[in-house]
């Protein structure tokens, strides 16, 4: 088993550990860092980005090639960890012989310790693992910004050990909506300043859904909300991404239900759960995204649109699209650049 040891909260410290122990080729951007590993232990790329607000982002995707142990351990102070499975499995723990806490694809898991714990992951070998890593910093640093101090300070009451206790631990239900925000940053395409201002307004936006799981499952405790398995959350995903691909398609909640072989109630659950939408309105957003789609990549007018995705009122389609986008379909098309259509 291979054992790696990170005692460092700078991020450009912990990238230069991990090519120490793991090799790999190292690109460093101005506050971004990308290990690409391929070798006899471990394939796959690990990346990261830093944040004056104290918060830093590691991605891991990558497979080893032997069981793998990464020790998080900070002699002063441990920062928050919000992590998100969004392929594979992995294991944590608060040091190497601690209870293990596995984290599941699409599970988020929240973990904080007194400097006394080591923060212990544990891949498997041959386990293709995608995972991402927020670290909130516990170190109290003056900040310029009033709303960073509040959100640390929110953070640091929520999710510290509380008095006569050295961990914080939760694993949380499963969610798919955090992993379509990790699919994002990998299709950002831009550079420099504009890249790092996208890059953290979607960490920041995957911190807060990790939050606001943390609240729902506390929340739905009592009457076992969110208690989909696993199986039954890859069906819903599935059905999903078939309405995605399909707008046209006049759904009913009894056809879903049967293609999908899970009950209405146990759908309306399950997208409640996924995309807080319920069946319908889920599907009524995904026909409003589509038809925007095509008012900016196509030359259609707004009737075949309105037909294409499975409306038949072009009223109700207006309706619907400007509580959304704030602007009638017409005013859209017609304001659209066809330079940065094509750009």
């Amino acid at each position: 088993m291979k054992i790696v040891y990170l005692k460092t909260n700078n991020i450009a410290n912990i990238f230069n550990q991990l090519q120490q122990d793991l090799g790999g080729k190292l690109k460093i951007r101005p506050q971004e860092y990308s290990l690409e590993l391929h070798n006899n232990l471990v394939s796959g790329v690990i990346s990261g980005v830093s944040f004056k607000n104290n918060i830093s982002f590691i991605e891991y995707d990558i497979v080893f090639k032997e069981d793998m142990l990464l020790i998080n351990n900070m002699p002063i102070t441990n920062p928050i960890h919000f992590m998100y499975c969004a392929k594979g499995k992995i294991s944590h723990s608060f040091g190497i012989k601690g209870e293990k806490r596995q984290l599941n694809q699409f599970q988020t898991g929240i973990f904080s310790c007194d400097p006394s714990q080591d923060t212990t992951l544990f891949f498997r070998k041959n386990e293709t693992v995608k995972l991402s890593n927020i670290m909130v910093d516990t170190h109290e640093v003056h900040q310029d910004d009033e709303n960073a101090d509040l959100l640390r300070n929110q953070l640091l009451k929520t999710f510290l050990p509380k008095a006569g206790e050295n961990i914080f631990a939760y694993t949380g239900s499963y969610n798919l909506k955090i992993a379509e925000k990790m699919q994002q940053l990998g299709t950002i395409n831009q550079k420099g300043l504009v890249r790092n201002l996208l890059i953290k307004g979607i960490v920041h936006v995957i911190l807060a859904m990790e939050i606001q799981q943390h609240k729902e499952d506390k929340k739905n405790a009592k009457n076992n909300f969110g208690s989909l398995t696993k199986d039954e959350m890859d069906d819903i995903k599935e059905l999903s991404h078939f309405i995605k691909n399909y707008p046209e398609i006049q759904y009913s909640l009894k056809y879903l239900s049967k293609k999908s072989g899970h009950s209405p109630a146990k759908l309306q659950e399950g997208f409640k759960l996924l995309f807080d939408r319920t069946v319908t309105d889920y599907i009524r957003n995904v026909r409003v995204e589509t038809a925007e789609n095509l008012i900016k990549t196509t030359d259609l007018n707004i009737s075949e649109i309105v037909y294409s995705v499975g409306l038949t009122s072009r009223s109700y389609f207006s309706k619907i699209f400007k509580e959304k986008y704030n602007c009638s379909p017409k005013h859209y098309q017609d304001n659209q650049n066809p330079i940065a259509v094509t750009a």
